[in-house]
């Protein structure tokens, strides 16, 4: 594990830190919305804005990330729920999305709050999960917020494909055991359709995870604020 973390980029702070680059990436995301709103593709649409603006690469991700249509938004905020609701359920958690995001912001690296109020970040699988400094926090994290919420049973749900998942897997179940938490965790090879058709809560920042799920609960922006995390946080709205 050595020293490694989830933190910035070089060019992150260029890309991200100035108050002239975050109103030009809001401009961006407003632009993104009105088009998507009218049913112009994703992709053809990300094009045109980030032309329009000149975005670079990252901050076209973070455009994708960040916008939706109205009907999307107006979809993800029906099936929100609050913290009063979680007590007593059983909650699915999209493990490498929450972790990696969690170990991002604990690595102080940017991340973004979309127009859905969903948290995301820059960062990615790309086939292999490395564990890193801030994973054990991150996984913390989490058993507190099951704690403070009275959940009865939370169910981490992995990429079988991916290099290292069954590690994370035992990881996880060690953790619960040592804890005494009620955890399961799971391999799945489709964990993104199989958290989509879930009857359960769901935990995870994947728009088409938040489009198809039946509810879903905003986990780490809860975290942020119960926990006073400092973040490096830019919002897009």
């Amino acid at each position: 594990m050595n020293n490694r973390n989830r933190g910035k980029n070089t060019g992150d702070d260029t890309l991200f830190g100035s108050e002239k680059q975050i109103s030009k990436l809001k401009l961006a995301v407003e632009d993104m919305r009105y088009l998507l709103t009218r049913e112009y593709p994703e992709k053809a649409a990300s094009e045109l804005v980030g032309n329009r603006y000149r975005l670079k690469t990252r901050q076209i991700q973070v455009l994708r990330g960040a916008s939706a249509s109205d009907s999307q938004l107006y979809n993800r905020r029906l099936k929100h729920i609050e913290t009063l609701n979680l007590k007593g359920k059983t909650v699915y958690l999209d493990g490498f999305n929450v972790l990696i995001l969690l170990e991002s912001l604990l690595s102080e690296a940017y991340i973004f709050e979309g127009l859905d109020d969903c948290i995301r970040d820059l960062s990615g699988v790309h086939g292999t999960y490395k564990r890193v400094n801030q994973t054990l926090r991150a996984v913390g994290l989490v058993a507190s917020f099951h704690r403070k919420n009275h959940i009865q049973k939370l169910v981490w749900i992995f990429d079988k494909p991916v290099s290292n998942s069954g590690r994370i897997k035992q990881i996880i179940l060690e953790f619960a055991e040592q804890n005494q938490l009620n955890w399961e965790a799971d391999l799945q090879f489709n964990p993104d359709k199989f958290l989509a058709e879930s009857s359960e809560i769901v935990i995870s920042s994947d728009a088409w995870i938040l489009d198809h799920c039946k509810e879903w609960f905003n986990l780490i922006g809860y975290l942020i604020t119960e926990e006073s995390l400092s973040v490096n946080l830019i919002k897009t709205k």
